[in-house]
């Protein structure tokens, strides 16, 4: 546990952010025909922890020493459980909708295929990656996919060394990416707005959590529906995701770094 005393620079540190966060509140940029870009408070919330980590402004260690920062990741697991509670609470009201695209859920982990196909030539042909390609590519790389991966190669191997590279990003961005990318979905005008919710479910921690609640501003009259297929659409990812990753990805991803490697002069 993380003790107040123990780290109260780092709490003087979130409150801070916090009040910065709140006073900016919601921000809504105009985009095309009735769109617009909703940023939460979530976006100056991150500016500010950012301006406040001494990892990336070394003037911030007079407030925040590096271990009060290393302490936060483990602060935020606890942080977001009472928002995924609260999504989960709208399945249930909603089971009937959620029901309705039951198929849409199941098939999603399909989209996988895209680190693979989308990300494993830049990795391979334009950065040169070796075998931690396959670790950055083979998923999305949250929690399920790090345990394959230790328990396949192992926890010093280059694929480990991917898989974490990719976890990491996703941790310190995810949410602020996973905030910003509802409004430009919604502001193309193509995708249903259930469509764009079960999207919201990829990923883990606060990640559907920043994703639906940006939505839902989008499409407040949908908020409960939304936030319950986020959840629904999380839970399936645990579900079905390692099956998908055992038969399907990984071996498309050894197949496909052989034969890229073999392009690369």
């Amino acid at each position: 546990m993380i003790g107040y005393l123990t780290h109260w620079r780092l709490h003087l540190a979130t409150v801070i952010a916090v009040l910065i966060a709140e006073a900016i509140g919601v921000v809504r940029i105009p985009l095309s025909g009735q769109f617009t870009m909703v940023l939460l408070p979530l976006v100056p919330a991150f500016a500010v922890g950012l301006m406040l980590n001494p990892h990336v402004i070394k003037a911030a260690n007079i407030l925040v020493k590096s271990e009060d920062s290393g302490a936060a990741a483990q602060a935020l697991q606890v942080a977001v459980m009472p928002l995924i509670a609260l999504l989960s609470v709208y399945i249930g009201p909603q089971f009937s909708a959620v029901a309705d695209v039951g198929a849409a859920l199941v098939l999603q982990e399909i989209g996988n295929l895209g680190t693979v196909l989308l990300s494993m030539p830049l990795a391979v042909l334009a950065f040169r990656f070796g075998r931690e390609a396959i670790g950055a590519t083979f998923s999305i790389a949250r929690e399920g996919g790090i345990a394959f991966i230790f328990g396949k190669y192992g926890g010093g191997s280059a694929e480990a060394t991917g898989v974490m590279g990719v976890y990491i990003c996703g941790s310190v961005f995810g949410a602020l990416v996973f905030s910003l990318l509802p409004s430009l979905a919604a502001a193309l005008s193509f995708f249903d707005p259930r469509a764009i919710a079960m999207a919201c479910g990829t990923g883990s921690a606060s990640m559907p959590g920043a994703c639906s609640s940006s939505l839902a501003a989008i499409y407040p009259e949908n908020a409960e529906l939304i936030g319950a297929l986020a959840a629904s659409s999380n839970l399936m990812t645990g579900l079905t995701g390692l099956f998908f990753i055992l038969f399907i990805t990984l071996p498309l991803t050894e197949r496909y770094y052989r034969w890229l490697k073999a392009l690369r002069p």
